[in-house]
């Protein structure tokens, strides 16, 4: 506990691309009403605050008054009221059941940090159009290479000829608590290396560049992305060499030293700077000498004097790795700094530069509140901003630790038969308990929450959780008895699950690997497993009376069935084959969004779905291809077959098992009928809502050769483009 209340306390902050990845409030409602506004509307109830992903309020978005083209002037502004360090965003146009039509097929983003000065974001290649959605209920997420640092954000749809448009939207990142709010530095210089050009130049600058100085904006130094030891290798693709650094020539420059001048928001106490700098001595290029930094308090402050000289030690210095270099500032007091990095060699070559400072407290008393500005990412040097990572670390570890404990005293105090835990969704209707029997995995599945998910920086999705709201997770424990070969399948389990980064899978939060129980912590959806929600459903036919069971529409039912095709598209571009495609293995959140999963085995209400083999394996034989039953040959191939009785269930409203009239021997046999391809073999019928077209799809999924049946690829753009029209 005074671990966690020192992580509180310090407010560490790691912004990366992987962690800094929070919804920001567009769809959880944080972001209120007044902050989001338009140039225009199309109606009332098409105005700027229904402009939230994933939500139907008004008429399910927001819809400019005028067409986009070709003035392109209409804009959706969100004001974050302070600084936010924004590295994703997401676009929806408006589906409303399948009422509205309009969406967004690509758009430009403007942001501003002071209100005043509007930047266009532009790729690391100077593209400024952003590619949107292709149809109308889809969720395009797009990450913002280089990212943003920015108060207010607008999307300016486009369009290549009159017509209506409408967008959802949401941003994500987090708290842009660094104070940095621009640095001033001379231009990079290129470098002839046998005859190659290298570009050191700080190509994502958002400022001003005039007579080789750059100001007033933000770049390459405080972007996250680290230069390796070779600088002409970069970690994006597609760029040119050099890219992942700034860079200076002591000739070039005609003086001994490369001047920074850093402006913060406010005043804090500095602490330590820590510079990422390149060593390839071979090259001509070294770490600097020394650094002489200048402090001012405030802006219309003297600055102070002398200045700070900081010598940089000389051991290692013909080792040609890059380093981060960790210099003590002394807790200058500062708004801002004025270094002078003196060169070594004939070049020298920076990629980030980050501040440890402090501020004052209220009170008597003095503390710091720590806070890291850039982005960096330490080595292992011994450095004080790689001892407070390695803190933060432990202090993750800890908090996972103890989510297992609990999960673990949970799990036995079931076991003695203590009390009996229910599952209720957050919309109606409540959950059968989960199995508590050995399955084939030899695992037990439980649902709990997390009840502060924003205090673990683990997170590296975009998650909507909104500040002191739990997050809903399952958590898949492996018998502590459970056999070898079921603790390395649960091991690789969890190294595939790693991998799996989609807005359509559901993701991996969290392990425990290091002692019994063997423990996973994945996401959950708040509306429970698709087999469950449909079954509580009946069909929309506006030509019978209202009743009082929920219903659901086709064009519902086709845009979550168009997102097990996005998930499965994504999971066999990594040729990872499911083995259990099934709507009970499909998760419903909000807005009918949905996440593959597998937690269906674990369950005793779909016990009747598995076939058991001789006492041994259990198998979903209704949803398996031929060839998975009779030579166990499971591809991505067998997971289209998959995906067809998946529709089919989805089609049926989830009224009746796959074969419900054939026992369990009939449907082997059966498969055996597809193998010998005599005509015999038995098909699943088509659903009384299932127009011809769609039904054909089906029976392709069921092709006898798997070389003939649909990619998931090809399944996607026919749900997308040409199943919503049948009907």
């Amino acid at each position: 506990m005074n671990l966690l209340l020192l992580f509180k306390k310090t407010e560490i902050q790691l912004k990366s691309h992987s962690l800094c990845r929070y919804a920001l409030g567009m769809e959880d409602g944080t972001i209120p009403d007044s902050d989001i506004t338009a140039s225009s509307a199309w109606s009332d109830s098409t105005e700027a605050k229904h402009g939230r992903l994933s939500t139907g309020e008004g008429d399910g978005a927001w819809c400019p008054a005028a067409p986009v083209f070709p003035s392109e002037s209409e804009y959706l502004q969100i004001d974050l009221r302070k600084l936010y360090f924004v590295a994703l965003v997401g676009t929806q146009g408006r589906h409303a059941d399948g009422h509205g039509q309009e969406f967004v097929r690509s758009y430009r983003l403007r942001y501003s940090r002071d209100g005043k000065k509007w930047i266009t974001w532009r790729d690391r290649w100077g593209q400024e159009v952003v590619s949107g959605n292709e149809n109308t209920y889809d969720i395009v997420l797009k990450d913002l290479g280089p990212p943003i640092v920015a108060r207010m954000v607008r999307f300016y749809p486009l369009a290549d000829r009159v017509m209506s448009v409408c967008l959802r939207v949401e941003l994500y990142g987090c708290v842009w608590n660094d104070g940095l709010n621009a640095y001033t530095a001379p231009v990079g210089h290129v470098m002839n290396l046998l005859g190659m050009p290298v570009y050191l130049n700080d190509s994502t600058y958002d400022g001003s560049t005039e007579q080789g100085m750059q100001f007033g904006g933000l770049g390459q130094l405080c972007d996250g992305v680290l230069g390796g030891d070779d600088f002409i290798e970069t970690k994006e693709l597609r760029v040119w060499p050099g890219y992942d650094y700034l860079g200076w020539s002591r000739e070039a420059l005609g003086q001994g030293s490369v001047d920074i001048e850093f402006h913060f928001e406010k005043p804090r106490f500095f602490n330590n700077m820590q510079v990422h700098s390149n060593n390839r001595h071979t090259q001509g290029v070294r770490v600097f000498s020394k650094v002489e930094c200048l402090f001012k308090p405030g802006l219309l402050q003297p600055w102070s004097s002398p200045a700070l000289t900081l010598p940089v030690p000389l051991e290692d210095l013909k080792d040609p790795s890059s380093r981060p270099i960790s210099l003590p500032l002394g807790s200058r007091l500062a708004q801002i700094l004025r270094c002078k990095f003196y060169f070594a060699d004939r070049w020298l070559l920076i990629s980030e530069i980050s501040f440890l400072s402090g501020k004052k407290a209220k009170g008597n008393g003095w503390f710091y509140i720590f806070e890291l500005a850039g982005l960096p990412v330490a080595k292992d040097d011994g450095s004080n901003t790689a001892i407070l990572i390695g803190c933060l670390v432990g202090i993750i570890l800890l908090l996972l630790a103890v989510i297992v404990v609990i999960l673990w005293r949970q799990y036995w105090k079931k076991i003695l038969g203590k009390r009996q835990q229910h599952l209720r969704c957050a919309g109606p209707g409540l959950f059968q308990p989960w199995c508590r029997r050995p399955t084939a995995a030899g695992a037990a599945v439980h649902l709990c929450e997390i009840e502060n998910p924003l205090d673990l920086p683990i997170l590296e999705f975009p998650f909507n959780v909104r500040k002191g709201r739990p997050l809903l997770v399952a958590v898949k424990i492996l018998r502590p008895d459970a056999s070898k070969n079921a603790r390395n399948d649960f091991l690789k389990e969890v190294k595939i699950l790693s991998r799996l980064k989609d807005p359509n899978i559901i993701r991996l939060l969290g392990v425990c690997v290091s002692s019994d129980p063997l423990c996973m912590v994945t996401e959950y959806m708040e509306c429970g497993d698709l087999n469950q929600y449909l079954s509580q459903r009946v069909l929309l036919d506006k030509t019978e009376p209202s009743h009082n069971t929920p219903t659901i529409s086709y064009p519902a039912i086709i845009s979550m069935a168009s997102q097990i095709a996005s998930g499965m598209k994504f999971l066999s571009s990594l040729n990872f084959v499911h083995r259990d495609l099934a709507t009970r293995n499909c998760l419903v959140g909000g807005e009918r969004h949905i996440k593959i999963a597998d937690f269906g085995m674990s369950r005793n209400l779909y016990a009747g779905d598995y076939y058991r083999i001789q006492g041994r394996a259990v198998l979903p034989i209704r949803w398996m291809a031929w060839e998975c039953i009779l030579m166990g040959k499971f591809t991505t191939a067998s997971d289209v077959w998959a995906f067809g009785v998946t529709l089919w269930e989805m089609l049926s409203v989830c009224q009746e098992q796959p074969y419900s009239n054939l026992t369990d021997e009939q449907v082997i046999d059966n498969a055996g009928e597809f193998f010998r391809d005599q005509g015999r073999q038995v098909y699943l019928g088509r659903p009384a809502v299932c127009p011809q077209g769609l039904y054909e799809l089906m029976l392709s999924c069921w092709n006898r050769d798997c070389k003939l049946r649909p990619s998931f690829a090809d399944i996607h753009s026919f749900l997308t483009e040409d199943a919503m029209n049948m009907v």
